[in-house]
């Protein structure tokens, strides 16, 4: 499978989590010997434009990270693309999921999810689409972006339990109809990461279970980094979406 990635993503370019030395090479050391790994290239002005505002942007020039964020939303576009084809995953930092159109917090600049779904839509190549947000953190950004389209369902799962989680996933994979389906892949609801909850095993059934659905809607389907802290099961959590998305 093919993972959209860029070795300037390994730089730290601010002091939080998302951010820290470690984090990326600790998934590329993992999953690298099991897929094909795809240069990522900026995002434009004009695809980060169509779900921030100028001021947005202006802003996140100012705090001097403009060239990694748009790199990551550029990445996403990349892997939404690769996605309508064949699955595909966008390892990418910083995360977006929390980028409304004119402010971010929480470790995010540029709504990566957002900009990659309105670009799809822009060029004619969906009608509609599906945003399965997984972080343990609800997308608000996300939703403020994309949530009075019309063209797009998001979900964010809210089950705290296990058992319950996974079947959520299941219930929402079975009614989901649309051309792609996103996944903002948060990996702190870990067992060993701050939400205590998924076992490694469970990404890899998340990953089936998406890839299934869009199969059965003649759609595609792909990933991004969102969240997930601890380096020791991060990668491996990792590849087990990817797996899953492979199926």
């Amino acid at each position: 499978m093919k993972v959209v990635f860029h070795e300037a993503f390994y730089q730290v370019y601010a002091s939080d989590p998302a951010a820290i030395e470690g984090r990326m090479e600790a998934i590329v050391k993992v999953v690298e010997p099991a897929v094909e790994l795809v240069e990522a290239t900026p995002a434009t002005v004009e695809q980060i434009g169509a779900a921030h505002t100028k001021s947005h942007i202006e802003r996140v020039k100012a705090q001097g990270v403009y060239d990694v964020a748009a790199l990551a939303a550029g990445g996403a576009v990349m892997a939404a693309e690769m996605g309508l084809k064949e699955p595909c995953f966008g390892l990418i930092r910083p995360p977006g999921h929390h980028a409304s159109s004119d402010s971010a917090w929480g470790f995010c600049y540029f709504n990566n999810m957002a900009i990659a779904i309105e670009h799809l839509k822009k060029q004619g190549r969906i009608k509609t689409a599906y945003v399965l947000d997984i972080d343990l953190h609800f997308g608000d950004g996300t939703v403020n972006i994309l949530g009075d389209k019309g063209y797009v369902i998001i979900h964010n799962v809210s089950a705290s339990n296990r058992d319950a989680y996974i079947e959520e996933v299941r219930k929402e994979m079975e009614g989901c109809d649309a051309d792609i389906i996103g996944i903002s892949a948060g990996f702190d609801n870990h067992e060993h990461d701050w939400g205590g909850t998924l076992k490694t095993s469970d990404y890899r059934e998340i990953g089936r279970m998406v890839r299934a659905a869009a199969t059965r809607c003649n759609g595609g389907c792909f990933a991004i980094l969102e969240g997930g802290y601890n380096h020791q099961v991060l990668g491996h959590n990792v590849l087990a979406l990817i797996e899953g998305l492979s199926d």
